[in-house]
Order: structure tokens, then C-alpha cells, then sequence
């Protein structure tokens, strides 16, 4: 079992174990020694940041023990975390290293690993990255390393933004939107305003000015309150909030509603269908996707198929059904026909591509969908046993889905961190489906409740 890697790579406190500069020197040099065992010859290693100001410290401890293992690291400087993945899959190298803690508060950071297909390195590799941490295992840097120069990290994101103006934005015709970006002081600052304007959208950028410090703060996709009254003052046709790695985007439409990613999946999964492009005629989501998304789509006769939370789970599942389209209500969305990372400037272009090539707005194609009320409640236990094992619970869950029946949805699950029980329900009725919550929370307090 890994105990450092989660779903999305280590993550926690900047300066602290396991992101001081000492584990991360070995952290460096135990990617770097089994990437040479494999190749046989000296790996390359592509590297980025977000604009934490931890980022720099992290990203020179990390090329020193990888360096010092025998590595080439080539930095890229700020860049999104789907744009380290782009570069080491064109690139053909070894591996691609991100720091970044995503959406979390600048005083967090952490190190995401991707394999030349660009997407996350295997299990195996993490294991033994975390059993030469626990060994202080490592090779001893003799200098401090440094990756490529300033102008050279211009060069690897300058492709990034090729790749997305030339490819993904081919034959999109964005003249005439009027777009308001939320960059969340992070890696897409400079870049997502760079793309929209060259593919002729006018831009109003907001949160463009990191200072290492503000990245999240009261603004990207976790708040999105000044994108809305930006949109609405400004009379724009879009706005999109990006996290501070751009891995994921949401949106606002022109009357300043909120699209989250759920919405985001019907419009992409419509426009697909009727292109002809939604393969298999499913959409992978979460357990975590609203009920509101698979009966919008059972109404177009499209599957929703759901995975385990993490965007880890759903690109398996999309590989493994040949499906073109997945993603998660944080906005995390998965189109692997162009990239096996969720890409929050990708899945920009493909909403505009859906409003441009249908004519209508971004209100008008998510009309279709209706966000289904949920309730989520949680309740402490003392132990965590089966919930099949508990009798009167089952009961309950049973009643309760016999009622909800297709127009509604139980799950129920224990906390991963804590010792509490997650009782979530969502349905077309808010009071009916809080007492069915209470019904079963009032099982489970009699049975192990804490």
C-alpha cells in the first residue's frame, strides 16, 4: 500500500516531510535511477511549476537528486500540469514531473509524476519512490543543478501554446466573444490569455498577477463569485475559472449561472453525439456526478458510467471502454482522443467549439440539464463495519432506494480520513430526500454510532 502517493501524486506542506528539500532530493534521484534501470541509458526528465513561491526551492531539489542519479531535466518554468504531460508525450521523454498542489492554498505544494503517454506514472513506480524515501536511499547530489535556461523554458511552453492554438483551436472561429478568464494567480496567468487572444476572443484576464502567495485566493475555481460579476458587468458572452495548475476549468454563463463540470460533460456529450464522436455512446463520471447528469443523458440514449473518485479512475475506464469522453464535477474533464490529462484550457476550446458550430449560448446548451437537490450528511462512528453486515442500515437503504427508484440516488460510504459515515442522497424532492438521509444516519448512530 502507498502511504505518500494519493490519486493525485504526494501533497502537503511546503518545507515539511514529505516535501523538504532533503526527500525531495531523493525523491528526484529514485525516479531518475529506475528510469535509467528501464532505458538503459541516461533518462529525461521534463519538469514544471505552478506560482507557488515553494516552486522554485522544490523544482532545483528535485533536478539535483535526479541529476545527480544521471538525469537530463528540462525545465519549463511556470506551466499548467496538462501542459508538463503534452511536453513529455511529444517529447518522448522519460518521464514528467510537476509541482504543484492544484487547487489547495499556496503554502501547500506537491509532486505529480506522468508517464511518456502522458498520464500518471504507475503504482509500482510510486511504491518504490516511497520505499527508497523510508530507506533514505538516494544519490548524493555533489552540486546543485540546474535545468535549462530561462529562454529555453520559453521555448517548451511557446510549443505548449502551439499545440493548443494550432491543433486543439484548428478552424475555431472565437471573433466576436467577449471571454472573461479567472486564472487564480496560477500557471495558466500568462498563457490562457495568450490563447484566446490569438484565437481572436476579446479577453478580460482577472487574478493574472501571482506573487507566490495568492494563488486560489478568493478566486479560480473554488470561487467563482468574481467571475460571475465580472461576466455580468462586463456584458461577456463566457467566463472560465481556472485551479492553479489548470488541470480543470468551470464556467459562467452570460447571465452569470454557474456551469460545473457535470454541466459541462452534457454540453461536450450533446455536441459530441450529434458529431458522431461520443464513442461507445457513454460518458465516464464519479460517484460523485449528480443524478441530474445520467437522466439528462439516458434522455439522448447515452450511458453514464461511473468510477471511484479521481480522474486516475476515470481515464481507466476510458481507455478501457474506448470511450471519448469523462471527467468530474470539479471540472476535471478527460477528452483522450487529445489528451490523456484533464486540460482546463482543452476543455475551454471544446465548449467554445459546441457554441460556436451549434450558434447558441452557453445558457442554451446546457438547458437540457437539471442539477437534482442532494443532501449529504455525516455521522460519526466507532467502528467501521460492513454496511452489509448491518441489518436495520440495510433495511433503511433499502426502503429509501425503492422509493428514489430512477429518479433519484443513495450512496453511502465511510470517510477515507476520518471515522465518520457519508450518508448522500440526491432526488427530484429537497425535503423528501433529507428525511430519507436522516432515516438512515439514525441507523447507523444506533448501530455504531460514536
Amino acid at each position: 500500500m502507498k502511504s505518500l502517493f494519493g490519486t493525485d501524486g504526494i501533497r502537503g506542506e511546503a518545507g515539511k516531510f514529505p516535501l523538504d528539500e532533503p526527500t525531495v532530493n531523493i525523491i528526484g534521484s529514485s525516479l531518475a535511477s529506475y528510469l535509467g534501470t528501464v532505458s538503459g541509458k541516461p533518462p529525461v526528465i521534463v519538469i514544471g511549476r505552478d506560482t507557488r513561491e515553494s516552486g522554485a526551492w522544490l523544482e532545483r531539489a528535485l533536478i539535483t537528486g535526479a541529476s545527480a542519479a544521471g538525469a537530463k531535466c528540462l525545465s519549463a518554468g511556470v506551466i499548467t500540469t496538462p501542459g508538463v504531460a503534452y511536453l513529455t508525450r511529444v517529447m518522448q521523454a522519460d518521464a514528467g514531473v510537476v509541482i504543484s498542489a492544484s487547487h489547495n492554498p499556496y503554502h501547500d505544494n506537491g509532486i505529480k509524476i506522468f508517464a511518456p503517454s502522458g498520464q500518471k506514472i504507475a503504482d509500482s513506480v510510486e511504491r518504490q519512490i516511497e520505499t527508497d524515501i523510508f530507506n533514505n536511499c538516494g544519490t548524493a547530489p555533489t552540486r546543485m543543478n540546474e535545468a535549462l535556461s530561462d529562454s529555453s523554458s520559453e521555448e517548451l511552453r511557446k510549443r505548449y501554446l502551439t499545440f493548443l492554438t494550432d491543433e486543439i483551436g484548428n478552424g475555431l472561429k472565437s471573433d466576436g466573444l467577449t471571454v472573461v478568464l479567472d486564472c487564480a494567480n496560477g500557471a495558466s496567468s500568462e498563457l490562457a490569455p495568450a490563447l484566446f487572444e490569438t484565437l481572436g476572443a476579446q479577453v478580460i484576464a482577472i487574478n493574472v498577477s501571482p506573487d507566490g502567495r495568492n494563488i486560489n485566493l478568493n478566486c479560480g475555481s473554488l470561487h467563482i463569485e468574481s467571475l460571475q460579476a465580472t461576466v455580468v458587468a462586463e456584458k461577456a458572452n463566457l467566463g472560465i475559472a481556472f485551479d492553479g495548475d489548470a488541470d480543470r476549468s468551470l464556467f459562467v454563463d452570460a447571465a452569470g449561472n454557474f456551469v460545473d463540470g457535470d454541466a459541462t460533460l452534457w454540453v461536450l456529450a450533446t455536441y459530441l453525439l450529434k458529431q458522431q464522436r461520443l464513442n461507445q455512446e457513454i460518458v465516464v463520471a464519479t460517484v460523485m456526478s449528480n443524478i441530474g447528469l445520467e437522466i439528462a443523458l439516458r434522455s439522448v440514449g447515452v450511458e453514464l458510467v461511473r468510477t471511484d473518485v479521481g480522474d486516475k479512475y476515470v481515464l481507466e475506464e476510458l481507455l478501457r471502454r474506448g470511450a471519448s469522453l469523462g471527467g468530474e464535477q470539479s471540472g476535471h474533464i478527460i477528452l483522450p482522443e487529445l489528451s490523456l490529462a484533464g486540460d482546463g484550457m482543452i476543455t475551454a476550446l471544446g465548449l467554445i467549439r459546441a457554441m460556436t458550430d451549434e450558434g447558441g449560448t452557453l445558457q442554451d446548451l446546457t438547458s437540457g440539464f437539471r442539477q437534482y437537490p442532494q443532501v449529504l450528511l455525516n455521522v460519526r462512528v466507532r467502528e467501521k463495519v460492513a454496511f452489509s453486515d448491518l441489518p436495520a442500515v440495510q433495511q433503511a437503504v433499502k426502503e429509501v432506494e425503492e422509493r428514489l427508484s430512477q429518479s433519484g440516488r443513495l450512496l453511502l460510504r465511510y470517510s477515507g480520513t476520518e471515522p465518520l459515515a457519508r450518508v448522500m442522497i440526491e432526488g427530484a424532492n429537497q425535503s423528501d430526500i433529507e428525511t430519507y438521509a436522516e432515516r438512515i444516519a439514525r441507523e447507523i448512530r444506533q448501530e455504531i454510532g460514536g
